[in-house]
């Protein structure tokens, strides 16, 4: 089986021709958040990735093969819940509410300017309805924010712009820390009382 240990995030660096000759895999988020594991590329050629503890591959990125062909990889579809504000009973500012709260749940989540993105949970689809929002199922490509925690060149989520200075929007600012297996357990209402009890003190420190 063919070898990778090599990553190169978001192709930076390769020339097009190179990357239009690139074979191509497909992975889900599960995948992609493991620095080991085995896949079959589009040319049929299997192979297994060895990468350093902790890199998660994002889509967009480049593995490099021990013989040193190169891998694109691509963010598969996979079930996802989009959150949105409703535009009836609340406001845009309902979304940042949502992503505070999943924060600190520890939810592997995606931030756009207009809707959030969740692994499926039905737990966490009722509080969300709860808070007056939108809440529907779909098959799209999901790439979380890294976390203050992410490994260099992927502090920020999957899209070209996002590791570009120059070029970033600042929509993809909130770090809501990834452990995709931490969610849906605790789903009391306590967070908004500990939020506006805290001592103010210890934010000047």
């Amino acid at each position: 089986m063919l070898s990778v240990n090599k990553l190169i995030p978001q192709g930076r660096g390769l020339a097009k021709v190179l990357l239009k000759r690139a074979s191509a895999v497909e992975l889900d988020w599960d995948v992609r958040c493991k620095s080991r594991f085995d896949a079959t590329d589009s040319s049929g050629r299997p192979f297994g990735v060895f990468l350093p503890r902790g890199t998660v591959v994002r889509g967009g990125d480049v593995l490099v093969a021990e013989d040193g062909s190169l891998i694109a990889v691509r963010a598969a579809p996979q079930p996802v819940l989009v959150v949105r504000h409703c535009a009836d009973h609340g406001a845009p500012f309902d979304l940042l509410r949502a992503a505070y709260h999943l924060g600190n749940r520890h939810v592997q989540l995606e931030l756009q300017p207009d809707q959030l993105l969740l692994e499926p949970d039905h737990v966490l689809a009722d509080l969300l309805k709860q808070m007056h929002l939108l809440v529907s199922e779909a098959q799209l490509p999901f790439e979380p924010e890294g976390g203050a925690y992410a490994a260099p060149g992927h502090a920020h989520a999957g899209h070209d712009h996002a590791h570009d200075p120059q070029g970033d929007d600042g929509h993809r600012h909130s770090h809501p820390d990834a452990d995709h297996h931490g969610h849906g357990h605790d789903h009391g209402h306590h967070e908004p009382e500990q939020a506006h009890g805290e001592s103010p003190g210890h934010r000047h420190r």
